[in-house]
């Protein structure tokens, strides 16, 4: 299986090497104006080809990153299922929804370029969030210290339904699904040793694993809800979920390969945090400019900081700045 799996991780590096060079020009300005339909048909093939590739491309890359992040060091086995419901207050499964609907409306915003029809990039570019994510879960099925988890599949098929289910309704995404993230220092320094055994040392590895510092949001753009009033079409609020406390899946304990507890912090509270605060729907600020428009494509998948108000353990709290 071993080989098997690292032969699949070297092709999908070389495609997306391969799709580097594609992107480059994907986003560029190919003219149809004044063109006949025969020739706006050859350039929207050749979109469809770019896309394609990107899509397999920008697969193949997460796929590596995830691998040397997640599995590389981990030993793997036969394949098996996992029930981790109960596991880190849920947060990673609501990292599968935000990551399924994100990669949904980036598929779908592709195939919108390339010219397919608005219910076929809906329902390809759609359901393209919970073909990845399906994968990686596949990947967590041979890991000896994962399993397939159905509580991910779940979640998968909810992130791209949330994104499909609103491009069918309203034809555009009122309520978007955005992350922020904070790294989190600690003034105990067994706390932050236990951080980096868990979650990594790099920014990026802790961006990725650590839950106490992650939150998810639902950003509802207000405008369409308000008929009538003179609301800006960008302004948005956002409810947002996170967590603290978790320095173990189900409890804050560990034990060593021989079975000796290692690190015992039960004492600190493991607890869900709710979030309330302004946010930005950059879809709905116009421009002309081709390279800003990709630009809030991408600040759009972020929670963007501001102030916020914060319920946890029955107390409220205000963040004069948050994200």
């Amino acid at each position: 299986m071993r080989s098997l799996v690292d032969g699949l991780l070297v092709a999908l590096y070389k495609m997306y090497r391969l799709s580097i060079l594609l992107l480059l020009f994907l986003f560029a300005e190919i003219p149809i104006r004044g063109q006949d339909s025969i020739q706006l048909q050859k350039n929207y093939r050749t979109r469809k080809t770019l896309v394609a590739a990107a899509n397999v491309g920008g697969y193949g890359g997460t796929m590596i990153a995830l691998y040397r992040s997640w599995y590389l060091n981990y030993p793997r086995s036969a394949f098996h299922t996992f029930n981790d419901l109960k596991e880190w207050k849920q947060m990673d499964k609501f990292g599968h929804l935000y990551s399924a609907y994100i990669q949904s409306s980036a598929s779908t915003d592709l195939w919108k370029w390339a010219g397919l029809n608005k219910k076929s990039r809906i329902w390809i570019g759609g359901l393209s969030g919970a073909v990845y994510q399906t994968a990686i879960e596949i990947l967590d099925g041979y890991s000896a210290d994962w399993g397939w988890s159905w509580g991910d599949f779940g979640t998968n098929l909810l992130g791209s339904g949330t994104y499909i289910a609103q491009a069918l309704a309203w034809e555009e995404q009122r309520i978007h699904l955005k992350f922020s993230f904070h790294r989190k220092i600690y003034d105990d320094p067994l706390l932050n040793q236990r951080s980096d055994r868990l979650f990594g040392t790099g920014w990026s590895e802790r961006m990725l694993k650590d839950y106490n510092g992650q939150t998810y949001w639902a950003s509802v753009r207000l405008a369409p809800f308000f008929k009538g009033h003179r609301l800006p079409p960008w302004l948005a609020i956002a409810v947002g979920l996170g967590a603290e406390g978790l320095f173990g899946g189900r409890e804050n304990i560990a034990t060593d390969a021989n079975g000796a507890i290692s690190f015992d912090r039960r004492d600190i509270a493991r607890v869900r945090q709710w979030y309330l605060s302004p946010d930005i729907d950059w879809s709905q600020i116009k421009t002309n400019k081709k390279a800003v428009r990709v630009l809030f494509t991408f600040l759009n998948a972020f929670k963007f900081p501001a102030p916020a108000l914060s319920y946890s353990r029955g107390r409220w709290k205000v963040h004069p700045f948050y994200f």
